[in-house]
């Protein structure tokens, strides 16, 4: 993929602070086990860059931010996560977009108002969710994850300031013949 430069006359929001490479070591991944549940120590590398904007139907302009994660288990340093996507910014109707995809079968778009900014501190917050009974912000996977794994629900808390990003994601699951709420949670400090 051919980076893009960031022009000034792009306006990527509360997106703008996502831009750059994220590393973080403090991760604790809680997933579903057949019995009970797995906790995995983990770290992560985060890439985002800035990808221009575009213009749906003639009226919705929408910044993009296009990135890829990558996560390892401490224990072993084998990769358990892999993910690509888009955080997109609709600054007219202040709405925030997080489209992903993990190579399980599994695509969602999640959704959000951006509230702005902190008052006390340069931390920007971005929150976004998605169901599968969500009209606006929804879920596909494959007829295995529907049978064996499927994602009922996404949540995901975002605070960035310069030098710290910090997430909590929760994928509400059924699995095991059970519901589930798989979180993981990360600090992650700027790198370039």
């Amino acid at each position: 993929m051919p980076k893009k430069i960031i022009t000034p006359e792009v306006n990527y929001g509360p997106l703008q602070g996502l831009i750059g490479t994220w590393k973080g070591d403090k991760g604790m991944d809680v997933s579903p086990e057949v019995i009970g549940d797995e906790k995995s120590p983990f770290y992560e590398t985060m890439v985002f860059e800035g990808a221009g904007d575009l213009t749906n139907a003639g009226i919705q302009k929408i910044a993009m931010v296009r990135y890829h994660l990558v996560v390892s288990k401490k224990i072993n340093d084998e990769v358990f996560h892999d993910q690509v996507g888009y955080w997109l910014w609709d600054e007219a109707n202040s709405i925030i977009m997080h489209s992903l995809t993990v190579p399980r079968g599994l695509c969602v778009l999640a959704g959000g108002t951006f509230k702005g900014k902190s008052s006390k501190s340069k931390t920007i917050t971005l929150e976004v969710k998605a169901g599968i009974k969500d009209k606006n912000w929804g879920i596909v996977q494959s007829p295995f994850m529907n049978k064996n794994a499927k994602t009922l629900e996404f949540r995901q808390k975002i605070s960035i300031s310069p030098k710290k990003l910090e997430y909590f994601e929760t994928t509400v699951l059924k699995i095991y013949g059970r519901k589930f709420d798989h979180t993981d949670k990360n600090t992650l400090v700027k790198v370039k």
